[in-house]
């Protein structure tokens, strides 16, 4: 417990579950920790079920974690029904029970976009619904979803962050920071959070720090 509130985990992790087992099974072992994973198949649910993921899915559910299906939304220009077509696909292809929208836009004038896309993906069965800014956005995307992402970057920009005063007015489980290239011993702000090793163009096939404990 740190600052009157519990740190928890939302880790997307892409590495396919048939090439690190190890590292699905640590997930499995940390579910106390996690506040949920992102599964991401193929940049989203791909083209046909993949039974390897939707195995470890079962398994992350059935340990008590929330599992969210990666969707890109590249910053609103991604039409409506192909957003609404992959969380279907992640629905019922792996029994995702949330929803993490990727490149999200933090401009006001996207919000009608996405306010139709949160009621798609309630009705899709998301319970949770993740936003992923990397940036702060307009304070109005809160009404939208349980969790925005409001950094995504290297730890070097992250120990520089300036967090707006607005943020102050809602509790600290709604903001996530996703911090890559972060030493073993980088701590995080924010309430939800994932700080990796891992850097380049794919820093998410590797695992936060914090859970070597259970490796």
């Amino acid at each position: 417990m740190r600052n009157g509130f519990v740190k928890r985990l939302l880790v997307p992790y892409y590495e396919h579950p048939a090439e690190q087992p190890e590292a699905w099974d640590t997930l499995i072992a940390a579910a106390p920790r996690l506040y949920g994973v992102v599964i991401n198949p193929a940049s989203g649910p791909g083209a046909a079920a993949d039974p390897e993921f939707a195995a470890v899915a079962e398994r992350l559910r059935g340990a008590g974690v929330r599992v969210l299906g990666y969707v890109d939304t590249d910053y609103a220009r991604r039409p409506h029904a192909a957003v609404v077509r992959d969380l279907l696909r992640h629905r019922d292809w792996y029994g995702a029970d949330g929803a993490f929208l990727d490149q999200a836009s933090a401009d006001p004038d996207a919000l009608p976009h996405y306010r139709r896309l949160a009621v798609a993906a309630r009705a899709a069965g998301a319970r949770t619904l993740v936003l992923n800014h990397g940036v702060h956005p307009d304070p109005a995307y809160t009404e939208l979803a349980e969790l925005l992402v409001t950094f995504e970057g290297p730890w070097d920009t992250y120990r520089s962050l300036i967090v707006p005063l607005w943020t102050a007015a809602h509790p600290p489980e709604r903001f996530c920071h996703l911090v890559y290239a972060a030493p073993p011993e980088a701590r995080a702000a924010a309430a939800v959070h994932c700080l990796v090793p891992g850097a380049g163009a794919h820093p998410w096939s590797t695992l936060p720090s914090a859970l070597e404990p259970y490796r």
